[in-house]
């Protein structure tokens, strides 16, 4: 359960980062490209404790998918980036592949 609390943490620095990264503005404004750097460090850390214990696939998927749908979410609200009706159903597929991994695999780590 504690490296599940790391891989959240990873999540949440990748948003972060993910977020600062798009106000950076492709680099020309520091104080959004100095919090992304370090965010970023952050959720590789985080991800690289969680590794030790949930397996690297199955942590992966669901950094990358949790990130995915939150990433979208944040750019819906921030940044006005809403998405069409394929991107919607494949956002819920990501979604629906996290929760068949951490429900029914027997790999999760639970």
């Amino acid at each position: 359960m504690k490296a599940y609390i790391y891989l959240f943490l990873a999540i949440a620095s990748e948003l972060i980062g993910t977020t600062c990264l798009k106000k950076s503005e492709g680099f020309t404004r520091l104080i959004p490209s100095c919090i992304m750097v370090v965010a970023m460090v952050c959720a590789f850390y985080f991800l690289s404790i969680a590794i030790r214990t949930i397996p690297v696939g199955v942590a992966y998927a669901v950094w990358s998918g949790v990130g995915i749908v939150f990433i979208t979410l944040i750019g819906v609200v921030f940044f006005r980036q809403v998405p069409d009706l394929p991107a919607i159903i494949g956002l819920l597929f990501i979604i629906a592949g996290v929760v068949v991994i951490n429900l029914f695999s027997k790999t999760a780590g639970h």
